[in-house]
């Protein structure tokens, strides 16, 4: 959980709300500078947290539950209420595990499954029909993504700045990282563990990426 993760949050959630960041606080019954972004640095430089009483007034003055700002914090989608966290039936999606995914066979050009070689798995309804489904194996993800987690893939969803996503480059690499910046020219990929490295590829080393939009944890 990062600084910045938590105050994406909240603009996540004053937006949904059509409000902006001191609208929300002001919802909240804070000071209406509470949240305003020039407040999330301090003069020292130092990174400044909401507390965690403001954060518990924003959620009774719009409605949300904890689930919800923690799906906003992780930029997934929160789990069906009342599930146990465990994936439930809907539809069954294909699966593979990530570090077969680099392999030909697998995917077209545009980065949808292809191919009998594919595992099922049954998830709660995903709307894109050319969802897909990959098992993360190793530690190359944590903290974000463990050993073992299901991260499911829409290739149809709008990826922006910040969101978790799948890439796949001309060389066949298969990776998933954060998008850290797209430019006119270039991507801009921070891994999810620090201890790995980020990367940064010009357009056309990009063959496609695809955003993470639901993760079994």
């Amino acid at each position: 959980m990062r600084h910045d993760d938590i105050w994406r949050a909240l603009d996540a959630l004053a937006a949904e709300h059509g409000l902006s960041a001191s609208g929300l606080a002001r919802k909240a019954g804070l000071d209406p500078t509470a949240f305003n972004p020039s407040k999330r640095i301090g003069a020292d430089g130092r990174a400044r947290w909401p507390s965690t009483e403001s954060v518990a007034k924003v959620l009774t003055a719009t409605g949300r539950g904890i689930e919800d700002f923690a799906s906003l914090v992780s930029g997934l989608p929160a789990l069906p209420r009342g599930g146990s966290g465990r994936v439930g039936a809907g539809r069954r999606i294909p699966l593979i595990g990530l570090a077969q995914a680099g392999g030909e066979g697998y995917f077209d050009d545009g980065g949808y499954p292809v191919g009998g070689s594919w595992d099922e798995i049954s998830l709660p309804e995903i709307g894109d029909p050319n969802a897909y489904a990959l098992e993360i194996s190793g530690e190359s993800m944590e903290p974000v993504f463990r050993d073992g987690d299901v991260v499911v893939v829409s290739p149809a969803a709008p990826v922006r700045r910040g969101d978790r996503v799948v890439v796949r480059t001309q060389k066949g690499e298969v990776m998933a990282k954060e998008l850290r910046r797209q430019s006119a020219k270039r991507i801009e990929l921070a891994s999810l563990n620090p201890a790995h490295p980020s990367y940064s590829f010009e357009l056309p080393e990009i063959t496609w990426m695809h955003r993470i939009i639901w993760a079994s944890q």
